[in-house]
């Protein structure tokens, strides 16, 4: 529980908004954006909706919160990973294989936060989730591309929908062992194009 009632009884409750989006990220990554309502929100946080809305505006606002949070904490660190002191394979492929480990780390929270939440209802959720997506394959293409120009677009499209994959596959059950082989198969193509 989040919210704190010290002191007299009639005190308003107080909550640390930080350890607020914590519990939401939780509650979004596990049921996905659509099936979380305010109410439940509200109800996990302990709060009432009007310091809800107070603290947030509104569910999408706590959602780009949890996705800010989601980016600093629990995405994949590409930056970390696309690195320039060994070949572009072998970073395409760790970020496979970190990817396949982080989407099963918490069998409750399976697969990719942002993936999972590109296919919401909430328009502009939606839209704030794929900008994520978005910016997480522009970086990608542009390590390819300063490498192999030529197959840079290619290969960005091929490392989005085999991450895809993996968190969808996370989600229905697939094991690290699973999606660390899908991950090294998929290394295999990714090498065979950048040999050619």
């Amino acid at each position: 529980m989040v919210a704190t009632n010290k002191g007299s009884r009639g005190r308003p409750r107080r909550f640390d908004p930080d350890e607020a989006v914590d519990v939401a990220q939780q509650l979004f990554h596990t049921r996905g954006y659509d099936a979380v309502s305010v109410a439940d929100v509200t109800q996990a946080i302990g709060i009432n909706p009007p310091s809800f809305y107070a603290a947030f505006g509104s569910k999408a606002g706590l959602y780009e919160r949890v996705l800010e949070r989601y980016a600093e904490t629990g995405a994949i660190p590409l930056s970390q990973l696309l690195r320039s002191d060994r070949p572009a394979g072998e970073s395409l492929i760790a970020v496979l294989e970190d990817a396949a480990r982080r989407y099963v780390t918490d069998p409750s929270r399976a697969g990719c936060l942002v993936l999972e939440g590109i296919r919401c209802s909430d328009s502009g959720a939606r839209e704030e989730t794929r900008a994520y997506h978005a910016a997480a394959q522009d970086l990608i293409c542009r390590y390819i591309a300063e490498r192999h120009p030529n197959e840079a677009q290619g290969l960005a499209d091929y490392m989005s929908v085999t991450m895809a994959g993996l968190s969808a596959m996370a989600r229905n059950g697939h094991d690290l062992d699973q999606l660390l082989s899908t991950a090294r198969l998929a290394g295999l193509a990714i090498t065979q194009a950048l040999s050619e």
